[in-house]
């Protein structure tokens, strides 16, 4: 007797049911705001800054990571330490917010004068005498684990982190080898303060529904965004197209278009390393939950970080990567490149924060997702396992 064929069901990307979002009151609410830090931002890699902002030995600069400040510098080796900004003494404060490079080889409390090596040893107590038992090696800075992966410096507040950099980014992300990410420099930094709870931007990230509306210049760049979709599989009815090389059905750029910028053109040369997919895809995303994404193109990258300020208010940093030689040659046309992603970015965090101010009414308690929005689901599942596993 012959066997039945098992059809193998077709491998849409869309959701099957009605999702729940997170509750309202996880996107205004100040204790929860404090919760997420915790659970979150303080125990997961943080992308704080690039390497290049700590340029040679000595150089340091503070950051922020959720509720915390951290002071990063490098040692007369030139390794990179990370510190909580806070003197073992009585608390004070080490570095006034901002950059530059130390003096010495001593991190100076400006208050009483306790020093530190750059490795965080308490060196010298101005005190004319020392309490009997006292021991300046119970006394080092706070330490925080700290981590350069290919040109970005991330830092992680857990006392023991356990999987690396490089180990946790989204499992959807694309490989980014070939681009030669640690030797590019910022040809362009953009900074935007949105008025939006952070996992608002993370959501508008995760789906394309908005993308007709919201981005009409990138819906005509790349056209299976202006359905609304992201990719070929989030189509119910893909299998009708599933051999149609369009772009509005397999993804890409529109025809002619060879990167993001305002004409479609490349303005800068192309990457030598890139394959022939990576060419003709025109766009390669790699995103690192909860702080960050980077985007590959033909002829520079992008990154994208978040910086929580409060439960309505976060800061968005975005900065254009270039190779030195690139930049130094004039070849480049910076504002062709930079108009376009500001462009979308403003769009982006603009709808965000109508998306903010809508979460304020008393009789919206929770949203319902459709289809399209699997991802937004998967960040929403990715939230919901981390505020549970540190649950107090």
């Amino acid at each position: 007797m012959s066997s039945i064929p098992v059809s193998t069901p077709a491998p849409y990307n869309g959701l099957s049911r009605a999702e729940a979002t997170l509750p309202s009151s996880d996107y205004v609410d100040a204790g929860h705001f404090l919760r997420e830090m915790d659970a979150i931002w303080h125990r997961n890699w943080i992308h704080v800054c690039r390497s290049s902002d700590l340029d040679g030995p000595r150089a340091w600069r503070t950051v922020t990571v959720g509720t915390q400040r951290l002071v990063l510098l490098r040692d007369e080796s030139g390794t990179l330490k990370a510190f909580h900004n806070t003197c073992r003494h009585r608390g004070s404060e080490l570095c006034a917010e901002g950059e530059g490079r130390l003096k010495g080889r001593l991190i100076v409390c400006p208050y009483h004068s306790w020093s530190y090596s750059l490795q965080g040893k308490l060196i010298r107590v101005p005190s004319k005498s020392l309490p009997e038992g006292f021991d300046r090696a119970d006394h080092p800075l706070y330490a925080v684990s700290v981590r350069e992966w290919r040109g970005f410096v991330f830092v992680n507040l857990a006392e023991n982190p356990g999987d690396d950099v490089a180990d946790t980014f989204d499992d959807a992300s694309a490989d980014l080898s070939n681009w030669p990410m640690e030797h590019l420099v910022v040809g362009h930094r953009f900074v935007k303060i949105m008025q939006c709870n952070w996992k608002i931007f993370w959501e508008n990230f995760n789906e394309c529904l908005h993308c007709p509306t919201v981005h009409p210049e990138l819906s005509a760049l790349v056209p299976i965004y202006g359905r609304g979709l992201m990719a070929r599989h989030d189509d119910p009815d893909w299998v009708a197209h599933a051999d149609d090389t369009a772009p509005e059905y397999s993804g890409g750029l529109r025809s002619g278009a060879e990167t993001w910028s305002a004409d479609g053109r490349a303005h800068g040369p192309v990457f030598e390393t890139l394959s022939d997919a990576e060419r003709r895809a025109g766009q390669s995303y790699a995103m690192h939950l909860p702080s960050m994404f980077v985007v590959g193109h033909v002829d520079y990258m992008r990154s994208v970080r978040l910086r929580p300020i409060g439960p309505e208010q976060t800061e968005l940093t975005a900065e254009w990567l270039f190779l030195p030689a690139a930049l130094s040659s004039g070849s480049v046309d910076l504002d062709n490149i930079v108009k376009f992603g500001r462009l979308v970015l403003e769009q982006d965090a603009g709808v965000c924060e109508i998306n903010q101010r809508g979460l304020h009414s008393n009789r919206h308690e929770q949203g319902v997702l459709m289809p399209e929005e699997y991802d937004l689901h998967r960040f929403h599942n990715w939230v919901r396992a981390r505020m549970a596993r540190h649950a107090r």
